[in-house]
């Protein structure tokens, strides 16, 4: 199941860089296009195991396969991993403490469909299960001991269903009521408190995980719940709406909107001219929560904000990103949900911001484009994982969640 060799591959991952530029939209030819250098490469494990320290790599996934870019080395084109008649991804989480990547594929809710949930060894590139359940799913999330995945049933659900799965085996041990349209789902850094996106609410819902009940609703909101993120303190959520450009900064204590912020005049947005139904379909806080990247589809922009006197001070914008490769069209090679919706993501350094369905990689110091990944031009599935001595040892969610547990650590990257 898992594409590997040893030193000596740097010819058959230029092929596998050519193919990945295959198809509609894909820009074999970009001059960004991550291209493997001269040197040697290798896949993370042997990679980790053959030089000291943290290896970091960003994990693309689209129907039937996985591409691993190397973050360190100009984000080239590391790995290939085949996932044979896995299609219409929806999630992806990731363990270091079991070494497992998850991935949900299949049906997004509605009656008589069906989700499956595909466990992955990083450390021996072999499927552990893949499991089918009857209702959908969608984008889930890992508690941080790597034993509960919580699975929502799938935006076209009406039932308002979040599975407790049992990592280990793939099990339903419980369940979670909260907001119609299951949709997206973060665990908080505690892992303490997992908050549950329904597509259909305007309340984000936040539970607790050991009553398994939900203890808090944030809203009303805009309209129904589409990306968010989270403070690593869980003191504040960022959310975007549905039909809704711009985003809100909510109080996960009180449960009260705090501010609701639009990207000005010059940025509109006319639903008779768009198609996706989240004109701000990705968002993304620093890991050092001090800036957030919120996308801005309709006018293909990045607008990034300074945060970090929240929640006293009002998010400032402090640039607009015009996408050199734009949010338009249809992802090629893709069975399902194909519209360039756009996804953002940080890197765990907080140097990087990836752009789901455009292919950009941005420097968050220079805030110009770095690298162009051919995959992510056709999916906004995506999350890092970073190894060392041949295990993965940590990684980020599908949202760039903040990471400052204790104010005074709240420092900015060191990037180049």
């Amino acid at each position: 199941m898992s594409w590997r060799r040893g030193p000596a591959v740097a010819l058959v991952l230029a092929a596998i860089a050519g193919a990945a530029g295959c198809g509609s939209g894909a820009h074999n030819s970009h001059p960004l296009a991550s291209a493997v250098a001269a040197r040697a490469v290798e896949d993370p494990r042997g990679a980790s195991l053959a030089a000291p320290g943290v290896h970091h790599y960003e994990y693309v996934l689209l129907d039937q396969a996985i591409y691993v870019y190397d973050i360190d080395h100009g984000h080239g084109l590391v790995q290939q991993i085949a996932l044979p008649g896995v299609r219409g991804i929806r999630g992806v989480v990731a363990s270091p403490r079991t070494h497992a990547l998850y991935v949900s594929h299949g049906a997004d809710g509605g009656p008589g469909t069906s989700g499956s949930l595909l466990a992955y060894d990083l450390s021996t590139g072999t499927v552990k299960w893949d499991r089918s359940y009857p209702r959908g799913i969608d984008s889930m999330a890992i508690n941080p001991s790597g034993t509960r995945i919580y699975l929502p049933d799938g935006e076209l659900s009406r039932d308002g269903l979040w599975s407790l799965i049992a990592a280990r085996s793939g099990r339903v041990v419980g369940s979670i009521h909260a907001g119609i349209g299951p949709h997206n789902t973060i665990v908080g850094l505690s892992g303490k408190r997992v908050y549950l996106g329904g597509r259909s609410s305007r309340y984000l819902d936040v539970a607790s995980t050991a009553t398994n009940r939900v203890i808090r609703r944030i809203g009303p909101l805009e309209s129904g719940v589409r990306p968010f993120t989270i403070s690593g303190r869980e003191t504040l959520a960022y959310t975007t709406a549905t039909g809704f450009l711009g985003f809100q900064v909510s109080s996960i204590k009180s449960g009260r909107v705090l501010h609701t912020v639009t990207f000005g005049r010059r940025f509109r947005f006319n639903p008779a001219n768009f198609a996706p139904s989240a004109p701000s379909h990705g968002i993304s806080l620093s890991p050092d929560e001090r800036q957030l990247w919120v996308i801005d589809a309709p006018n293909n922009y990045v607008h990034v904000f300074d945060v970090n006197g929240l929640p006293r001070r009002l998010p400032r914008r402090i640039a607009d990103i015009k996408l050199a490769d734009p949010l338009t069209g249809q992802q090629s090679s893709c069975s399902y949900d194909c519209a360039r919706d756009g996804w953002l993501q940080h890197s765990r350094s907080g140097c990087f911001v990836y752009v789901g369905d455009s292919g950009d990689v941005y420097s968050t110091k220079s805030l110009r484009r770095v690298a162009f990944l051919p995959m992510l031009r056709n999916t906004r599935i995506m999350l890092e994982i970073d190894w060392r001595s041949g295990l993965p040892v940590a990684t980020t969610s599908r949202s760039g969640l903040g990471y400052v547990e204790r104010a005074h650590l709240a420092r900015p990257p060191k990037c180049r």
